[in-house]
């Protein structure tokens, strides 16, 4: 069973264009692997070393501590510890990704969830830095959650199309500006609540989803240098994988050899004789043999 699951994962991550599947892929993946990693760790009495690990990848609004971890501006926005939270998240991410994706394409999707993302965590520990009011709740405060790129989403397609109907159970066709303002004004009214540092950085990702937009009809994508840095790690992973690919090639003397490498390994037999060939040399002779 497990094998058909990492099979069903592989071929959703090997579409092309898909991002939002990747995306949510991810959280899932990072979300299963840190619950299960939480059972282990508890169970075994050592939940304390699950704290410090959870610790390092959550955002902390304190700069001198996120200067120890800076992967964190990252890390925070593909971690959940509640089934519901995720949940919640992924599918507000797929129902507005969808808009996104169908209408201005992969890339803009990707710009938006993680600029979202970079743009609500760098305003949350902004706010909690500046503000006094949140001073005394720095040194404690750690936030994690892909609400700020979902917000980011949501807002972004909302700015795009917002006259886009969406059919709610029990209230009837609602256009998506009005669902977007909806949870915009929810969390402003929440900054001064329990989760402070969350409503923030909605507030941040919704913010940046409205620019991302606008500037984009305006011709300027804000996005292309996350898209940039992205296909560079790909074009680098995938030129490590070739050499890799040729590499294992050669050594198994797949590649076909040139009429030269040949016309040299029988001019080595007709002086030294087969025997005086090496176990590489035979295998080449023989794949040339094959292709005869």
């Amino acid at each position: 069973m497990a094998n058909f699951i990492i099979e069903d994962i592989k071929n959703a991550w090997n579409k092309k264009d898909n991002g939002l599947i990747k995306i949510i892929i991810i959280n899932i993946i990072v979300f299963v692997s840190v619950s299960f990693i939480q059972v282990i760790l508890t169970i075994s009495g050592l939940s304390s070393f699950f704290t410090l690990l959870i610790n390092k990848l959550m955002l902390p609004a304190s700069l001198s501590t996120f200067i120890l971890q800076p992967w964190s501006i990252i890390s925070y926005f593909f971690l959940h510890m509640n089934f519901m939270h995720i949940l919640w998240n992924m599918l507000f991410l797929y129902w507005f990704g969808k808009i996104i994706t169908d209408n201005i394409g992969n890339n803009a999707l990707i710009s938006l969830y993680v600029l979202g993302g970079i743009i609500g965590g760098l305003l949350y520990m902004a706010t909690y830095n500046i503000i006094p009011y949140y001073g005394d709740r720095v040194s404690e405060s750690l936030m994690l959650g892909a609400s700020a790129g979902v917000f980011s989403v949501v807002v972004g397609s909302a700015t795009l199309m917002p006259n886009y109907t969406f059919y709610l159970l029990l209230i009837g066709p609602v256009r998506i500006k009005y669902i977007a303002l909806f949870y915009v004004l929810l969390s402003f009214f929440d900054v001064a609540g329990s989760n402070a540092g969350g409503e923030i950085a909605h507030l941040g990702g919704a913010f940046i989803g409205y620019i991302f937009i606008k500037q984009l009809q305006n011709g300027v994508n804000i996005g292309e240098g996350i898209i940039n840095l992205i296909n560079l790690f790909n074009k680098k992973k995938r030129k490590k994988e070739s050499k890799r690919d040729v590499s294992q090639d050669l050594r198994k003397g797949s590649i076909e050899p040139s009429q030269d490498e040949v016309d040299k390994i029988l001019d080595k037999i007709s002086d030294s004789g087969y025997s005086s060939l090496t176990k590489k040399e035979k295998e080449r002779l023989f794949n040339a043999s094959k292709k005869q």
